[in-house]
């Protein structure tokens, strides 16, 4: 007879010395991201394209910006003026991810109703779709986060007084509301447009966020039941940019096998200001764009499909696709800053 069928007869067998094998159902552990860690789809407009490599026209800025307009002469006629354009190209190259399913060794977990990462099937598509903004992520900080690939580029040092140098945000003589104000002028006169996204490093979103002249221009605006803090909001409003993204997504960049490695994907350190439309625009600049092919003719960007393993496997497959390009379009509309603490 089994005396483990009521509470009763559980706890008098554990008393015993008996042990519970049965996997709890009302908890589990993952380390799955918080999804809005993730920074490569909201710094820059997702632009779909229907073909995986193209064209696109950019427009001379000196052109447009320059006076063409002349004194007419008597009997004659002014020299056209030129408007030029160049061709600009994006490629699209596909990415994969696999991810297996024992159909056998998962039968224990499903006839246990575990919940969370134990269903083979859910957890394994929710496995697939991290890996997919894991490796965008990745890509982002090659692409766009870290140093040498802007034009316009500045290193953090203790006085900042050299070429291509500003004060780091750490220095207590560092003035960050007027830093970020001429840094905006700057890129409005060379660029025509005033920088409205600023992405943050975790260590140098912490600098500014206890800096004491950030402190001190919000120490009035508390309470004694909600003191004043700084966010990311409130940092974009003294900055005069529209968001402030800490950029503070992880990996763990040891291989399989290994003790776990986990950095920031993004250097912590930096910082990327820029200007960059929400949405792909006709006859609007962007610092960078990301374009997305939609292989499936569906409408998205990101694909993933389900398919039985060869036969006496017992398995499954969970594939990701996706194909993009993050690509650099204007070097004028951002300003990379290394090295901030």
């Amino acid at each position: 007879m089994n005396s483990r069928n009521t509470n009763a007869g559980i706890q008098a067998a554990i008393a015993k010395g008996w042990r519970p094998n049965a996997y709890l159902t009302n908890m589990s552990m993952a380390f799955f991201q918080d999804p809005g860690d993730f920074v490569a789809t909201s710094i820059f407009p997702i632009c779909p394209v229907q073909l995986s490599a193209s064209y696109f026209y950019t427009f001379s800025k000196a052109d447009l910006a320059r006076d063409n307009v002349q004194r007419k002469p008597a009997y004659g006629k002014v020299q056209p003026a030129i408007m030029g354009q160049e061709d600009n190209n994006y490629k699209c190259e596909v990415d994969q991810v696999l991810v297996g399913i024992d159909q056998i060794a998962q039968l224990n977990y499903q006839r246990s109703h575990a919940p969370g990462v134990a269903d083979p099937r859910r957890a394994k598509v929710r496995f697939a779709s991290e890996q997919m903004l894991l490796h965008q992520d990745i890509v982002f900080a090659s692409k766009f986060f870290k140093a040498g690939v802007w034009a316009n580029q500045l290193e953090g040092t203790t006085t900042g007084s050299g070429s291509g140098e500003f004060m780091k945000f750490t220095e207590s003589a560092f003035d960050p509301v007027a830093f970020f104000d001429e840094r905006g002028t700057d890129m409005k006169r060379n660029g025509r447009r005033r920088p409205n996204r600023l992405a943050l490093g975790a260590e140098a979103y912490n600098a500014l966020k206890n800096h004491p002249a950030i402190m001190e221009r919000i120490k009035y605006t508390g309470t004694t039941a909600n003191p004043a803090k700084v966010t990311p909001q409130v940092l974009a409003q003294l900055f005069g940019v529209e968001q402030v993204k800490v950029v503070e997504s992880t990996y763990n960049a040891a291989g399989i096998g290994q003790d776990a490695d986990m950095q920031f994907i993004c250097d912590s350190k930096s910082a990327l200001l820029c200007y960059a439309t929400p949405s792909p625009q006709i006859d609007e600049p962007s610092a960078g764009y990301i374009f997305t092919w939609d292989m499936l003719g569906n409408g998205s960007a990101v694909a993933f499909d389900q398919f039985e393993g060869e036969k006496g496997t017992h398995s499954e497959f969970v594939e990701g696709l996706m194909s993009s390009d993050m690509k650099k379009t204007c070097d004028d509309l951002a300003l990379f800053m290394h090295d901030c603490v």
